[in-house]
């Protein structure tokens, strides 16, 4: 299979690159240890028009196709998890489900203020009692005439800061299974949505994230996205964002694999620099291994998507194995940073607690 890059790709990439190193890294630890959300930096992405990035070009995107996208998460999540998390929701996540599954009406209104950063859409699974299985969720939605109404709980909804509206998964009766699940666009100044206070969290923590409430929240019914009995859609169309997922484990890894070789090219004991070692470089190898094998699966999950989506198969095998990469890779390199890696002032110890955050994120169950 032949993953060279158009030159159209590599110059994103390229530019990604750039703005990652210059406006993203230099600001990541002060995010993450005030717990504050990169809004600056947000208008700043969507300006270079990375938020639109994958939105068709009739609705004030670039047009251009998912691996682009997944190679300026990876720049992005290299740099600073919270700006790659929020910038990859928008460039793969509830905007695709519009542009899929939306009305005509809704693309023409949405799409072109979520290409401008004007418009960024959460997305609510999870609840108390449902997590991986979401077909066991317990929240509700009704449909009255021309209306949905809504009723329930979500948690872990990322972006709470960012956000304009959710995309809610809900289930319209009490039948077992994922046959009565549907989604619902809601905006965040529904009457009865309520959002909680924020989560205090181990990592990504600039990446604000807080539990959702609805009692009797009414919406038009032309924002029911995905009718109930479509539930395969809606997990069709979140397989590209689990792929997001796993380039944002990629990136990680590749930065903190960066930073543990320049950092035992600089570090010396014994009188040489620790690169020298035999045994440290076998670590370091091993790491560049594991590393190069998850990024093989996440494009070829990308580039091998039908109709825009990745396969569940293959979207699963490059999500779970780049996860748990990122583990290994962040926590191999603060070895190699020693005492050093275990100070705030360096940061390998904001990796390894990030790349706890995308390895339990994502994780869905097949409808059932």
């Amino acid at each position: 299979m032949d993953f060279q890059f158009s030159a159209e790709e590599i110059a994103i990439r390229n530019r990604a690159r750039e703005f990652a190193q210059k406006e993203l890294k230099p600001l990541a630890s002060k995010w993450d240890e005030e717990e504050i959300a990169p809004r600056p930096v947000l208008r700043r992405a969507a300006e270079e028009g990375y938020v639109g990035l994958t939105l068709p070009k009739e609705y004030g995107g670039s047009g251009i196709g998912p691996l682009a996208a997944i190679l300026v998460v990876e720049e992005f999540a290299a740099a600073c998890a919270n700006t790659a998390e929020v910038v990859f929701d928008a460039m793969l996540g509830p905007s695709k489900v519009i542009e899929h599954f939306g009305s005509e009406k809704l693309r023409k209104e949405l799409l072109p203020k979520a290409a401008r950063g004007d418009y960024y859409v959460a997305i609510a699974i999870s609840e108390p009692h449902a997590g991986s299985g979401a077909t066991d969720m317990l929240s509700r939605a009704r449909i009255e005439g021309d209306s949905v109404i809504l009723n329930g709980q979500k948690c872990y909804v990322e972006d709470i800061d960012s956000m304009h509206a959710a995309l809610v998964y809900v289930k319209f009766d009490d039948r077992p299974g994922a046959k009565n699940i549907g989604g619902v666009l809601i905006d965040r100044d529904t009457p009865g949505f309520r959002i909680g206070e924020p989560h205090k969290k181990m990592g990504v923590r600039g990446c604000i994230q807080a539990d959702m409430y609805f009692d009797n929240c009414r919406v038009p019914k032309e924002n029911m996205l995905v009718a109930p009995g479509d539930f395969l859609k809606l997990m069709s169309a979140f397989n590209l964002e689990r792929c997001g997922n796993a380039a944002m484990s990629l990136g990680l890894a590749g930065g903190a694999l960066a930073e543990a070789i320049e950092y035992a090219k600089t570090r010396t004991q014994f009188g040489r620099p620790i690169c020298e070692f035999q045994g440290l470089q076998w670590k370091i190898a091993k790491m560049a291994m594991q590393y190069e094998a998850a990024r093989l699966l996440v494009y070829r999950a990308v580039c091998n998507a039908s109709n825009g989506f990745p396969s569940a198969a293959e979207t699963s095998m490059a999500k779970a194995y780049a996860n748990e990469m990122a583990i290994t890779v962040t926590n191999e390199a603060l070895q190699i940073f020693g005492a050093a890696g275990y100070l705030r002032s360096r940061p390998i110890e904001r990796m390894v607690r990030d790349a706890r955050a995308w390895a339990i994120a994502g994780a869905r169950s097949r409808s059932r």
